[in-house]
């Protein structure tokens, strides 16, 4: 089970730290992410991160967000800085299927199998 948790509202700039609580069998994935899925549009890859701590970003977010993850709490952590409007949605962790191997970090959505219920997130100028 994925728990996301730390969405909110805030202004423009200004940043939100997101956190995903696995459980111990989810967080046994080799790669974790989070996608997010603003209003009529759809859901999209923001970061992941695999077990060694490497970790991937969609071009939009790169050198705003952090991910990152806390093994001895089972937990994965989107940090996001300067925040813009446009970052409004609904953001989601997800899990790659357990054991699963990927040449490179997944940014596709099929490519998980584990989803939270999602926080939202919402931006205003």
């Amino acid at each position: 089970q994925l728990q996301a948790s730390g969405g909110g509202s805030v202004r423009t700039g200004e940043s939100l730290r997101l956190s995903c609580a696995a459980s111990g069998l989810f967080f046994g994935s080799n790669f974790m992410g989070w996608f997010r899925q603003a209003p009529g549009k759809q859901r999209e890859f923001v970061a992941a991160i695999r077990r060694n701590d490497n970790t991937r970003y969609a071009d939009s977010e790169k050198g705003r967000f952090t991910i990152s993850r806390d093994n001895a709490k089972n937990t994965v952590y989107l940090q996001m800085n300067s925040l813009k409007p446009e970052d409004t949605a609904v953001y989601y962790c997800a899990a790659a299927p357990i054991g699963q191997i990927y040449a490179t970090i997944p940014i596709e959505e099929y490519q998980y199998n584990a989803w939270g219920q999602g926080t939202q997130v919402t931006v205003s100028s």
